[in-house]
C-alpha cells in the first residue's frame, strides 16, 4: 500500500488497552491516515477478566475490522498482541494489507505464549494464574520499573503500573494453530527497542520467525508511550 489515507488497527500487549497506542495513534492521524486503538475483552477498565481466552481476542479483532468495513487494513500488535494478531491475520486474510510486531512475540503453531517461554517464567506466571480467584494475572510496579520501561522516571512509571489490568491468564494458556503473516503471503515489518528487556527471547529470535530482521529503534518495550515519534515513523516508513 502507498499514499495516504491508510488504516491502522492497533492491537495492544498484556496489561494494557487501547490507550497504550494512542500516541502513536495520533501521530499516524496527523500524517493522514486513519488510525483504531483496540481493547481486547477483559482488559477495559474495572472488566472481569474471568473466563476470558485467547480466541476471544482474535474474534474481538476480527469483529471491529468488519463492524468497521475496514479494508486494506494494516494490523498493529505490541508484545504478547502478536498472538491475538496472528490469529485475525489468519481470518482477515484478504483484508489485511501488511503486519507489523512491535516488539511483539511470534507464535509457534500449537504452543501456548507459556510453553514458548523459559521455563523459570513460565512457573512463575502460571503460579500468578492458579492462586488468582479470576484466574488472570495482576500488573506490578516491580514489572514496570525493571522490566517494561526502565529508561523513564519514577512518576512515569507509577502512572503506568495504575493504568494496567490484570490479564485474562488464558491469554498466555491458550494455543492457536494458524499461518503467520509470511506463510499468508502476506508482506511483514517487525520493529525492536534497542533497550527492550521484556521479551522472553531475543526479538531478532521472533523476527526470524517470519524471515525477518528487526528494525532497531530507541527505547524499551514501552517505546509506544516514551519514543511515540520513533515507532510512529518505523511503522510509517514500513508500509507497502
Amino acid at each position: 500500500m502507498s499514499g495516504m489515507d491508510s488504516t491502522y488497527v492497533l492491537i495492544p500487549g498484556a496489561w494494557h488497552g487501547g490507550w497504550s497506542w494512542r500516541p502513536v495513534a495520533e501521530r499516524l492521524r496527523a500524517a493522514g491516515h486513519r488510525a483504531v486503538c483496540l481493547t481486547l475483552p477483559g482488559m477495559g477498565d474495572g472488566e472481569d477478566p474471568s473466563g476470558i481466552g485467547l480466541q476471544d481476542a482474535v474474534d474481538h479483532v476480527v469483529s471491529e475490522v468488519e463492524r468497521l468495513g475496514l479494508t486494506d487494513v494494516i494490523l498493529v500488535g505490541h508484545s504478547w498482541g502478536g498472538y491475538p494478531m496472528a490469529g485475525a491475520v489468519h481470518r482477515l486474510a484478504g483484508k489485511v494489507s501488511q503486519a507489523v510486531y512491535y516488539a511483539a512475540q511470534i507464535p509457534v503453531r500449537g504452543k501456548s505464549m507459556l510453553e514458548d517461554n523459559p521455563p523459570e517464567a513460565a512457573a512463575m506466571l502460571r503460579g500468578l494464574i492458579d492462586a488468582s480467584p479470576t484466574r488472570s494475572i495482576p500488573p506490578s510496579l516491580q514489572f514496570v520499573q525493571d522490566i517494561f520501561m526502565q529508561d523513564a522516571g519514577e512518576e512515569a512509571q507509577r502512572l503506568v503500573a495504575e493504568l494496567l489490568t490484570p490479564l485474562p491468564g488464558n491469554y498466555f494458556l491458550d494455543a492457536l494453530d494458524v499461518p503467520d503473516a509470511a506463510e499468508l503471503g502476506i508482506p511483514a515489518l517487525y520493529i525492536l527497542g534497542e533497550d527492550d528487556r521484556a521479551l522472553p527471547r531475543p526479538g531478532a529470535e521472533f523476527a526470524a520467525r517470519l524471515g525477518l530482521e528487526p528494525v532497531m529503534i530507541p527505547g524499551t518495550h514501552e517505546g509506544l508511550l516514551t519514543h511515540p515519534d520513533e515507532v510512529a515513523e518505523a511503522v510509517l516508513n514500513g508500509r507497502v
